[in-house]
């Protein structure tokens, strides 16, 4: 969950009054201005976005219980997705759909249905890079020849920094943009060069802060992906199971996870048709 601009509710009052400014439980911009302060001060990337990292640090031990405004009615009836995304995924919808032209609900169906499967059910939007030294050798065999995954097992920054060192537009392996650049969003942006596109075309500076692609833009970053792929065209064909297919091949390069995909666009295809 994360607390934003537009939020509102009991927690948005009570980190209010954590950061000394009238608790009227709306965040606006004052309260992000706020935030952004109070990060900075405490060593954490100042988006202005209170996610885990920055509630725990405010307020160890507690979990944030947003209050989250779903539109009604529209083109897509969003509140019929209620229960089965997310609530903070479903507020970010209109916005994407606008800028990518998400404008019928066969488009939003295969979009969303890529980016529940990838995301492990919008739950998760970074890179999970703990691998064991077998687990490198499985992944990234020819990254690790011999016995040389042992020296990098669990260990996140080392194992991104050589596996994404030298390409994508990163610096070598000594730079750690690897890691800096590693995978985010609902469909995994990786690399600096894919980073800066994204940036330039939201108007936002990614480089100097590419956690927002996972707390802010993960939504926007997996559209991107649609649009600069021309997947769009291939939604358009239809709602059975080969466009779903030809869809995820263009993501995933195979097939991997067919079956879930399938299940999750009828799912939504159903609830917003």
């Amino acid at each position: 969950m994360l607390l934003k601009v537009g939020s509102t509710g009991e927690d948005v009052k009570k980190l209010q009054t954590k950061l000394g400014t009238t608790s009227d439980g709306t965040f606006g911009p004052d309260t992000e201005k706020l935030v952004k302060e109070w990060q900075s001060k405490n060593g954490l990337t100042a988006d202005g976005i209170v996610g885990d990292g920055t509630w725990k640090k405010m307020f160890p031990g507690e979990v944030i219980k947003e209050d989250v405004v779903i539109p009604t009615g529209g083109v897509f009836k969003l509140e019929k997705l209620k229960g089965h995304i997310p609530e903070s995924i479903i507020s970010q919808i209109p916005e994407v759909a606008e800028k990518f032209k998400i404008n019928t609900p066969l488009r939003l169906a295969h979009f969303l249905s890529q980016c529940s499967h990838e995301s492990g059910g919008f739950k998760v939007f970074q890179e999970n890079l703990n691998y064991s030294a077998d687990g490198l050798k499985k992944i990234f065999p020819k990254y690790f020849p011999g016995n040389l995954s042992e020296s990098y097992a669990r260990n996140p920054e080392k194992i991104a920094s050589k596996v994404y060192g030298g390409r994508m537009g990163n610096g070598p392996e000594s730079t750690k943009e690897g890691f800096k650049f590693r995978g985010r969003g609902a469909l995994q942006t990786t690399g600096k060069e894919n980073y800066k596109r994204l940036g330039d075309f939201l108007g936002v500076n990614l480089i100097e802060n590419p956690d927002l692609v996972a707390t802010k833009y993960p939504l926007a970053s997996a559209a991107f992906f649609f649009e600069s792929n021309k997947l769009w065209s291939i939604c358009d064909k239809g709602a059975d199971d080969a466009t779903v297919t030809a869809v995820t091949k263009r993501i995933n390069g195979g097939t991997i996870g067919l079956i879930d995909r399938i299940k999750h666009f009828k799912e939504y295809y159903n609830l917003l048709k």
